[in-house]
């Protein structure tokens, strides 16, 4: 079904493989008549000519990335725009688009979510923005609808801005990305390499986008193959996929931890632009005549089968053939992962949802940037056709991406054929994806053609004694499984056809309800404050000496940005930085924030000019053995903060409060064996949080031991490759070696200063 390379290949004329070897060059040459050489041939992808267009370096090893367009959501832009007007923010000097799909339930959080909203309105318009409001689309679909163009880059602040399909290369990061993109700084990162997604053969009736995204995520995930790299499809696959199709893999691509997608272009993408009214906006892309890939992920789609993702994760990727073959043992196998997360917080058993010998289910969702498209709703009205839910636990919720998705399902009669089935057809709106909306019962068992599935994503509270499991599937087995009243059904059972739906698209609905400034900014437009939104905190400059307590530590494989930060009702407040970061870790390590402050507490002193030990007495004895053998430690200046130590931490959301949270808690630093994603080490960067790296399987230290680390300004400034850091234990320091891996010099810079919004202000 998928193979990956053992190393490089090259394409030639988008459709022949040759795998990189000692004779590879002789049999390009051979069969092309070209004579190139591997540096040349991986300039001829399509990646490399978006990036190089978009590159101000001058120096296409060391990217400084300019974007055409910028876009947030609403438990993003605040913080953002909040950063950007300490450091001087007059005008949006590119299109900045803020959405309201996440935080659009005012019932949530009262008044404080429509507070956001009139902040975001208002900064539109004083700074020259455009402004979704709630329920028109979610961040991704207004995107692909209004923004993307071929051979453009859009960067986001959301970890699914993915647009490769459309020709756009499209990138999620932490709000300070953007940040540096409203300054008219840049995005700075090595050339990232570059991974052919060799489509081949054409899907089966009943095999959707998520089937193809599941198991690609599910083949290349644990092995880190396309980590921060770019996967660019090609090959004579894609043209057997409609644009719909292409957009449903593609969104899911931010699962596999690849930094960046593109796709070749063809007539079915130059019709979306056409039907959008943006036609001018296609461009056909494809890589030269002889493309070198750093690696090449063969697909032949005629042999994907309906996937599922079991909880809790999209990389536990199995058919439905399979799970139905051997439930139990399946099942135990989740129950057992799930031990890693909850441990023995929560009794978790599945065995209960095997009914008859079969998986009953008691939720559907079809939502979303990825499961709320025009095609994938069509289909899964035309499995359920005819068919009843059933009156038992079972439920069915569906959401358009947009509003214009949603007028055409009314205009062609299948959003009452699917209310007729006794699903519930809902705005556009993206909180099933992250705990805001349709929140399980407890034990429950929910199949969702959504994102994620991590653990308590979806808004359960293992500290209440709440869990519950989220599947990841295709929203035509989802229409499947729905249509036998529960019980988990591949989609590849329908005997039915499906229809031949045409889009048509109706602009009037954005050009009535969108504010669009046209890029022109009004000073005189007073911003709206609502009571929650809060400026950040005093941030210093990073000491000349460190003094770290360990507040949290974390064996899991992988942390999430989930467990890092929770998502759902925590999100009221992430235009809060104090009240958000009450809730960090809340899930994993109840005990960190209190831990963290205690800490906190003694910098505040330092800071205020106070007597440090009186804040934290047990700092006493400890500066004390620290002096022992560093006399002047704090003479020559140090800081006192907290730290925690996470295998992989990262993993998932591109929130910057993931990172900023700890910072306003009193954290400097992060010790992992590895950074799971790009995305979360750039966001402890520009928090001025240290991404310290140390060997797996060295720990000399454990939970609420302090660690000294010497020199620590020096060591940035000079970029000294290792950092001696000390363990204080028994009277006694016990030296260790830490690395920060490799930094730009602005990252440096940044880290130096205490936090991007000090860089931007010195």
């Amino acid at each position: 079904m998928i193979e990956l390379s053992k190393g490089g290949a090259y394409l030639l004329n988008g459709e022949q493989i040759i795998e990189d070897s000692a004779e590879a060059l002789v049999a390009v040459k051979s069969a092309s008549g070209v004579t190139v050489s591997k540096e040349d041939a991986a300039k001829n992808t399509i990646a490399y000519g978006i990036l190089e267009s978009h590159n101000t370096s001058g120096n296409m090893d060391k990217l400084k990335i300019k974007f055409d367009k910028l876009t947030s959501h609403d438990i993003t832009f605040v913080g953002i725009i909040q950063t950007a007007r300490a450091s001087g923010l007059e005008k949006f000097p590119i299109p900045y688009v803020l959405t309201n799909c996440h935080n659009s339930l005012c019932a949530v959080g009262g008044t404080i979510n429509e507070d956001d909203h009139m902040f975001g309105l208002t900064c539109a318009k004083k700074y020259g923005g455009v402004y979704v409001p709630p329920h028109q689309a979610v961040i991704h679909q207004f995107a692909r609808e209004m923004l993307a163009g071929g051979g453009r880059m859009i960067l986001g602040s959301d970890s699914h801005t993915r647009y490769g399909a459309l020709g756009t290369m499209a990138m999620g990061e932490g709000g300070p990305e953007l940040v540096k993109q409203l300054l008219n700084q840049t995005y700075d990162i090595d050339r990232p390499g570059v991974i052919a997604v060799y489509l081949e053969g054409e899907p089966v009736k009943g095999v959707g986008p998520q089937d193809v995204a599941i198991a690609l995520i599910g083949a290349v995930f644990d092995s880190g193959y396309v980590k921060n790299k770019v996967l660019e499809f090609v090959g004579p696959g894609v043209k057997n996929l409609s644009a719909d199709f292409r957009i449903g893999v593609d969104v899911m691509t931010t699962e596999t931890t690849c930094l960046s997608s593109i796709w070749q272009t063809d007539d079915n993408i130059k019709e979306f632009y056409d039907i959008h009214g943006r036609s001018e906006d296609y461009a056909e892309l494809k890589p030269g005549k002889v493309a070198y890939y750093d690696g090449l992920i063969k697909i032949d789609l005629s042999t994907v089968r309906p996937m599922i993702a079991m909880p809790f994760h999209p990389s536990n990727a199995y058919t439905i053939e399979e799970v139905n073959a051997n439930l139990s043992d399946i099942l135990h196998d989740v129950e057992e992962r799930a031990k890693v997360s909850f441990g023995d917080a929560i009794d978790y058993s599945l065995q209960s949802k095997i009914k008859n010998g079969k998986l009953y289910v008691d939720q559907g969702v079809i939502a979303g940037c990825a499961g709320g498209g025009f095609e994938n709703i069509c289909a899964a009205a035309d499995i359920l056709k005819g068919k009843y839910i059933g009156a038992d636990e079972f439920t069915l919720n569906v959401y358009p991406a947009s509003t214009p998705i949603y007028m055409e399902l009314m205009k062609n009669g299948l959003a009452a054929t699917l209310l007729e089935t006794g699903a519930i057809l809902k705005t556009a709106f993206c909180g099933p994806c992250f705990g805001a909306g349709d929140t399980p019962a407890n034990n429950a068992f929910s199949i969702r053609h959504s994102t994620r599935n991590f653990p308590n994503r979806e808004g359960s509270k293992v500290q209440n004694g709440q869990v519950a499991s989220v599947a990841l599937m295709d929203a035509r087995s989802i229409a499947a499984t729905a249509a036998n009243k529960g019980y988990l059904t591949p989609a590849t059972d329908f005997d039915g056809s499906f229809g031949e739906y045409k889009y048509f698209f109706d602009q009037n609905i954005y050009k009535n309800r969108v504010f669009d400034s046209k890029g022109v900014a009004d000073p005189s437009v007073e911003i709206k404050f609502g009571p929650n939104i809060k400026d950040w905190p005093k941030m210093c400059e990073l000491p000349n000496n460190l003094l770290l307590k360990v507040v949290s530590e974390i064996h899991d494989p992988v942390t999430t940005t989930d467990e890092l930060i929770p998502s759902g009702e925590t999100s009221s407040f992430r235009s809060n930085p104090l009240g958000l970061a009450e809730f960090a870790l809340s899930r994993k390590d109840p005990e960190y924030v209190g831990r963290a402050k205690t800490v906190r507490a003694a910098q505040e002193a330092h800071m205020e000019g106070k007597d440090v030990c009186a804040a934290l007495p047990e700092l006493k004895n400890v500066i004390a053995d620290v002096e022992k053998q560093f006399p002047n430690a704090v003479k020559d200046g140090i800081g006192y903060g907290s730290t925690i130590f996470a295998v992989k931490p990262g993993d998932g959301s591109a929130r910057e409060q993931a990172a900023s949270c700890q910072k306003v808690l009193g954290g400097w630093a992060n010790i992992a064996n590895e950074y799971a994603t790009k995305r979360y080490r750039s966001n402890l960067i520009n928090w001025g949080m240290l991404p310290f790296i140390i060997k797996d399987g060295e720990l000399p230290f454990k939970n609420l031991d302090y660690l000294f680390v010497p020199g620590i300004k020096d060591a940035i400034a000079n970029k000294t490759d290792v950092i001696k850091a000390y363990a204080v234990k028994d009277g006694a320091l016990n030296e260790f070696e830490l690395t920060v891996g490799d930094m730009t010099d602005e990252e440096r810079q940044i880290i130096l200063a205490g936090c991007l919004i000090n860089y931007n202000r010195v």
